[in-house]
């Protein structure tokens, strides 16, 4: 239990919640993100225990710092996600030393077809994005470690059919 209490909490939440929410809703674009990343802001001050001297300003901090992980993660995963890179054949994903900055409308592409891919081709190649190992993919995903390679380069021909169509659709 927390020091901040139901009733003190609640009223916390209730004053600052539309304030954090809307500011990045804004900041984002992205009406799920900001939800998301002002829960997990009220969550923190929730198990914080005692409330900070100055909560409103506390909570936009925490907020704007959580936004700014989940959009570096998710820019990660855009920029790591391209047809060049490949599963080498260690079965190690990591990726290239010169893997580069794509453009703003190639990371677009790349969302589309993320998108249209079922998911676990999507988890696959996310968690080979991410430098997990065969091993690792097949535990996280409940698959055979010797299937891998072979759903992985499907996932991959999928992505690279679906990359294309979304290229041509821009």
């Amino acid at each position: 239990m927390t020091a901040i209490g139901d009733s003190a909490f609640e009223a916390l939440f209730n004053t600052h919640q539309p304030r954090v929410l809307s500011y990045l809703h804004r900041l984002s674009g992205d009406p799920e993100l900001a939800a998301d990343v002002t829960q997990e802001a009220f969550v923190r001050l929730y198990r914080r225990g005692d409330p900070p001297d100055d909560p409103g300003a506390w909570l936009i901090t925490v907020a704007t710092n959580l936004f700014r992980n989940a959009r570096a993660k998710r820019s990660r995963r855009l920029r790591l996600l391209t047809p060049e890179r490949g599963a080498r054949a260690t079965g190690d994903c990591a990726a290239p030393p010169d893997a580069g900055v794509v453009s703003p409308r190639r990371r677009l592409a790349v969302r589309a077809a993320l998108d249209a891919l079922p998911e676990r081709d999507r988890a696959l190649l996310l968690l080979c994005a991410e430098g997990y190992r065969y091993r690792e993919i097949a535990t996280a995903l409940s698959l055979k470690e010797t299937s891998v390679g072979t759903l992985l380069a499907r996932a991959k021909r999928a992505f690279q059919s679906a990359f294309g169509e979304a290229q041509r659709a821009s």
